[in-house]
């Protein structure tokens, strides 16, 4: 599948896999202790909502579109604030004309002693980026390939932090290299958190994904899927999910909070579906 981050800015995938996102940042930042973040697959940065690729498809409309409209609770509205607060940070006044990928997200979260490495390997994308973070120097953009990023930058000198794998599906191998890019960067810093994204299009194709990630030894994966519409959908995405590897010890019960309202904000025709789980527990 094509997953070009403009086309589907914003949308329900989006959603759920920058809502997690905020909330390892959020945990991280609980100490006072440095920590980096890498992102592998970082993108352009920001996305304009009017633009030819955000327009075409509209789908932000039923994802962060939804989700700021809606009248959540009290516990939920307090776990999404990172988030929503940063979106918002990004736009003026009550409307929504852009949306922030990963690392203008993750930078709003920065402290003065936290680091954001994005890796961008599209030109154009890289240099937008480039732009993007001039003048920021608790941020580094290098032009490489994720695959290639998530090998050399481990581990880490903070030795906290965590790292987000967004790849865009694009080659028919890219779960595979999912799975070993784990693997590999696992063994170099296996204290790290790890957030891998992937899509639902065939529930046979990442059931056996994750069967070969608990396969590898990994311990402590924690893997959370919202689900919106049937499998094998021909033109639109019918599900997300994200592996958490090393997860703070209160994203479970933060995703056990959110999932269910963002299933409940974000379904299409009726209230979506979720998953929340351990693909492995032992240290």
């Amino acid at each position: 599948m094509n997953y070009r981050h403009a086309y589907h800015a914003g949308n329900f995938a989006e959603v759920v896999k920058h809502a997690t996102l905020a909330r390892v940042v959020a945990h991280l930042r609980e100490k006072p202790a440095a920590f980096r973040i890498l992102d592998t697959h970082a993108g352009a940065g920001l996305t304009d909502l009017a633009g030819p690729e955000a327009s075409r498809t509209g789908e932000w409309r039923d994802g962060i579109g939804r989700l700021r409209d809606a009248a959540l609770d009290g516990r939920a509205r307090t776990l999404l604030a990172p988030y929503l607060d940063a979106v918002a940070a990004c736009n003026t006044g009550d409307h929504l004309t852009t949306y922030p990928g990963s690392p203008v997200l993750v930078r709003g979260w920065l402290r003065p002693q936290d680091r954001l490495l994005a890796g961008e390997l599209e030109p154009a994308a890289a240099s937008a980026l480039v732009r993007r973070m001039r003048g920021d120097t608790r941020v580094k953009v290098v032009m490489i390939d994720g695959w290639t990023a998530l090998s050399a930058y481990l581990p880490p000198k903070e030795r906290r932090g965590a790292v987000l794998i967004d790849p865009p599906f694009e080659q028919p191998n890219e779960f595979a290299r999912l799975a070993e890019g784990l693997a590999v960067a696992h063994r170099k810093w296996p204290t790290g958190t790890y957030l891998a994204w992937y899509p639902i299009k065939d529930r046979r194709e990442t059931d056996a994904f994750c069967r070969k990630l608990g396969r590898t030894g990994i311990p402590k994966m924690l893997r959370a899927e919202l689900t919106i519409g049937p499998d094998r959908a021909a033109t639109r995405l019918a599900g997300t999910g994200l592996v958490v590897i090393n997860p703070p010890w209160k994203l479970q019960s933060d995703l056990a909070v959110l999932l269910p309202v963002l299933a409940e904000v974000l379904g299409r025709e009726r209230p979506g579906t979720f998953g929340l789980d351990w693909l492995t527990t032992k240290n």
